[in-house]
């Protein structure tokens, strides 16, 4: 009944916007407007499935790939660093540095030295979104109570089982806020890539779109990339509360 619930609070918003833009937009005769019933229609028409197959499958695989080795090389390097608190100090500020560069404004190199093909997407990408994994990963492995730590030294145990038993347990809430905000910046730097690299995927569909002034099939590029990102929000949530059900029992 509570997940009934939370999930009526969660929708009901989304229904009434949606149910207001079909409403306001119905008479519209705007080329760069056009009804959202229009729309959805083209989606349909689109997308369904020629369009998820040639489109959203290639997307949806580059998210998967370029944030699966962020959230690899994030969680190792951030507890490597947070085991050694003065190497990590000594390479924060180019940390720092790189954190601060935005990905996309590497596309101009990536592109000479990896083309415009999915290499350069995955790669971007996993840049990108490594930085909030990483970053959250140190700060949680440099959270554990002394106390615990203490009592792994009374008892000798081993750096493996004191990474596994008391370093990741406790650092994996903030290591899945920082995988949230990187699933996040992920989708969004896919999209920017698709637009400037070869043919195929969401975003490469939406420019295209645009040149050619399909407004109709550009507005559906878009909701689909909407119902995407969110589709992608929701399954992370899913395996986050799986995995961090001790820990939500703990704080309730």
């Amino acid at each position: 009944m509570k997940r009934v619930t939370a999930l009526a609070w969660e929708i009901w918003l989304p229904i009434v916007l949606v149910v207001a833009w079909l409403v306001a937009s119905a008479g519209s005769s705007s080329f760069y407007f056009p009804p959202l019933a229009d729309i959805l229609d083209r989606v349909a028409e689109v997308w369904f499935f020629d369009g998820i197959a040639e489109n959203l499958v290639p997307s949806l695989l580059r998210i998967v790939v370029g944030f699966g080795f962020a959230l690899i090389v994030g969680v190792l390097g951030g507890i490597l660093l947070g085991l050694l608190p003065r190497f990590e100090e000594a390479v924060r500020p180019i940390l720092e540095f790189l954190r601060s560069t935005p990905g996309v404004a590497l596309l101009p190199i990536a592109t000479i030295f990896l083309g415009i093909g999915d290499t350069m997407k995955v790669f971007l990408i996993a840049l990108a979104s490594m930085w909030p994994i990483l970053l959250n990963t140190i700060d949680g492995v440099r959270s554990v109570e002394p106390v615990l730590l203490s009592m792994a030294r009374s008892y000798r145990l081993p750096l493996g089982d004191r990474i596994r038993y008391i370093y990741a347990p406790n650092a994996a809430p903030q290591i899945f806020a920082g995988a949230r905000l990187a699933l996040t910046i992920a989708t969004v730097v896919m999209v920017v890539t698709e637009m400037i690299g070869s043919p195929g995927g969401i975003g490469y569909f939406i420019l295209d779109s645009q040149r050619s002034f399909n407004i109709l099939n550009m507005w559906s590029g878009i909701v689909m990339l909407g119902v995407l990102g969110y589709l992608l929000n929701f399954g992370f949530r899913l395996i986050e509360t799986q995995v961090l059900d001790w820990h939500n029992k703990k704080n309730a």
